[in-house]
């Protein structure tokens, strides 16, 4: 029996928590980041700046603040322009997904990551992240329909206890 519990609170906090499989980020690293582009942009080829710039895009997208993740999406969005290959896009728009994904705009989030899966259809990572968008929309309209149904009840018992006190 408490097993079944056990395996119910669970799924109930995962329902609640978001329980995606996108990876967090820590401060330690994010500024581990900082240090090497600003080391890049003393005496670093044009390459390897844009390699740590893009590391540091990364760690800011997956952090758990919202300030690294609206810095790392003006960073990638600044830098989405000037991409030279295919493959350098699918990483900008991918990251850029991930950050909308973070910071809760999951309308833009997935239309990101299907401009990803036009450049790259079969990519499995884009493909995952397109699922757990499509997922949290799904749950969150799950939710935004429990609440109204709650208020349109709570609204129509008010109702009915003001008819009954009158007569």
């Amino acid at each position: 029996m408490e097993a079944k519990i056990g395996k119910l609170f669970e799924s109930v906090c995962s329902f609640f928590g978001g329980g995606d499989q996108i990876p967090w980020c820590d401060r330690d690293v994010i500024a581990g980041c900082e240090r090497e582009v600003a080391e890049a942009d003393e005496s670093a080829s044009e390459e390897r700046k844009n390699e740590s710039i893009m590391r540091l895009s990364w760690a800011l997208v997956h952090s758990r603040q919202s300030e690294d993740i609206n810095r790392g999406i003006a960073m990638l969005e600044a830098s989405l322009t000037i991409s030279r290959t295919p493959l350098q896009q699918r990483e900008k728009l991918y990251l850029l997904a991930v950050g909308y994904y973070r910071s809760g705009e999951y309308a833009r989030s997935r239309q990101l990551v299907e401009q990803c899966l036009e450049i790259a259809p079969d990519w499995r990572q884009a493909l995952t992240l397109k699922k757990t968008v499509e997922d949290k929309i799904a749950k969150d309209g799950v939710i935004g329909i429990g609440i109204t149904a709650t208020a349109v009840g709570l609204i129509a018992a008010g109702i009915a206890a003001a008819a009954s006190r009158r007569n």
